[in-house]
């Protein structure tokens, strides 16, 4: 229907849960299916779509088993029934192996595509067959226990992330940069991981329970990471296989425990010795972060519960239209969008007790208190209008060219449901917003793509799987002029396909 733009050439790739059940066993969470990737590969306006599940070894272990056999986030793999009692019960004190199914994001690191989640594996994937690669561990190349799925890039190639390591020493949150392309050859060091290093490790402010995180902010000079409420208790770790537990029942939100901005040099990985706070917050994504005059603007989705995580367990998922799930959704935390501004050149002479932010029609507030420390509080990036379509989540921006740079819009999914059920794109100068919403499509998480010669920041598309689930067979990919956010086209799918999670757009020319 309509006309996609001859002018996007590439493959739009999607990531996320996709089986759920193996045999008569099943996954209790959302995020626990296993990884599905997703092609939409676009041509002079035609589309083509294929799908391949990551043949990851937790697949293939759960398929030959015809059972779960690897445990997940929400999700403990229970001993074989066939062992004798003596055998199951001393299985209870194995230290389940992380899993490699990876099923959060596509990422790129020295030009090579790979599905990555929130463990120390990742799979090496080709971007057009979708044919799954070699297993690759962090932690060969790294000191770090895992790595987030949510890296960042700067303008030369490098891929920056974060991961935490655990020892003797305590916990760390580790800055790790991993070279660009170009780098790692004249370093005879181009294939994996080779050539990764730490910039900076910053201590737990709780060595016993350091925090769980999922993403980090990162402008032209610095790199931010928020330590946040959502804690691990590393005791409830140990124990929890032993107990029959999940992963996240080890996470507790504790709102009485303020969040860290821990502001560290990019160039130099040193790290700032002013201490930058705010009261308790929860985030997940980032929008934008970026220096202007001697401050360091963060955008981010955020919300004030931090327990939402794990409410998305397929009971509650699957419960039916009508009182039930009305009720369940009535009681999420809605993420909203906020901005919080840091102030870079905070010393001992620097006044106390009075606001620090001078940017022009800038609501964030900093404040020096007695201790040296800096409190800040967030400015609302929204208006009442917002409010009708719930929160929102999966924010995306003109990357390539306004990453770490100011910018005015992005774009996301707007959650008047459990999951989106709307598009937006939001002008952070004006607050005003633009929304694309239909009864019974739900979108996934927009990607922005530029049109050729671009002159300005919204002059492209943006692309967005639309799932039909009371519908059979009807699930399309929807391509939206990003200017005016009207429908150009769609490309309707002979099959129906499970919500995703994070996808990107590769360029073929």
């Amino acid at each position: 229907m309509g006309n996609i733009p001859a002018w996007i050439n590439g493959s739009f790739l999607r990531n996320g849960p996709g089986k759920f059940e193996f045999g008569k066993d099943s996954y209790n969470h959302w995020f626990d299916g296993m990884a599905m990737m997703h092609r939409f590969n676009i041509r002079d306006g035609q589309v083509t779509y294929c799908s391949r599940f990551l043949r990851s070894d937790s697949y293939v272990r759960n398929s030959e088993a015809d059972r779960i056999v690897v445990s997940e986030f929400g999700t403990m793999a229970m001993p074989d029934p066939c062992k004798n009692i003596f055998a199951r019960f001393f299985s209870r004190f194995k230290v389940p192996k992380a899993t490699d199914n990876a099923s959060v994001n596509f990422v790129k690191y020295k030009g090579d595509y790979y599905v990555s989640t929130e463990t120390n594996f990742m799979r090496r994937v080709d971007p057009q067959s979708l044919e799954t690669k070699e297993k690759v561990d962090w932690s060969k190349y790294i000191a770090v226990n895992a790595a987030t799925a949510h890296p960042h890039y700067d303008r030369e190639g490098a891929t920056y992330n974060m991961g935490n390591s655990f020892g003797k020493s305590g916990c760390f949150y580790n800055i790790i940069r991993v070279p660009a392309p170009g780098d790692a050859e004249k370093e005879g060091d181009a294939a994996g991981l080779s050539g990764s290093q730490i910039l900076c490790s910053i201590p737990a402010s709780d060595s016993r329970k350091p925090s769980y995180y999922h993403s980090f902010a990162m402008s032209e000079n610095y790199v931010v990471f928020i330590e946040q409420p959502i804690k691990l208790d590393l005791l409830k770790f140990m124990l929890y296989n032993i107990q029959g537990k999940s992963f996240n029942k080890v996470m507790s939100w504790e709102p009485e425990t303020d969040t860290i901005f821990h502001v560290v040099d990019r160039r130099t990985g040193e790290r700032s010795k002013v201490k930058y706070s705010t009261p308790a917050m929860f985030t997940l994504h980032m929008i934008n972060a970026y220096e202007e005059k001697d401050f360091l603007v963060m955008d981010m989705c955020c919300g004030d519960e931090g327990n939402v995580i794990g409410d998305f367990t397929l009971v509650n998922l699957r419960r039916g239209p009508g009182e039930e799930m009305d009720k369940f959704y009535n009681a999420l935390c809605r993420n909203l969008p906020r901005r919080y501004v840091i102030p870079l050149t905070v010393d001992k002479d620097t006044p106390t007790d009075q606001n620090l932010i001078t940017l022009g029609n800038c609501q964030a507030t900093a404040v020096k208190n007695k201790k040296g420390e800096v409190v800040c509080t967030h400015e609302d990036l929204y208006d009442d209008e917002l409010l009708q379509y719930g929160g929102l989540e999966f924010p995306a921006i003109n990357y390539a060219q306004y990453n770490a740079r100011p910018y005015r819009y992005y774009y996301a999914c707007g959650f008047g449901h459990v999951f989106g059920d709307s598009l937006l794109k939001m002008d952070v100068q004006t607050k005003q917003l633009k929304a694309w919403r239909h009864p019974g499509l739900f979108p996934s998480e927009p990607v922005f793509v530029a049109a050729p010669n671009a002159r300005e920041e919204d002059d492209g598309v943006v692309m967005s799987v639309i799932i039909t689930p009371r519908q059979e067979k009807s699930t399309f990919l929807l391509v939206l002029d990003a200017q005016t956010f009207t429908e150009l086209g769609r490309a309707e799918l002979p099959v129906n396909i499970p919500y995703g999670t994070h996808g990107v757009f590769h360029e073929t020319g």
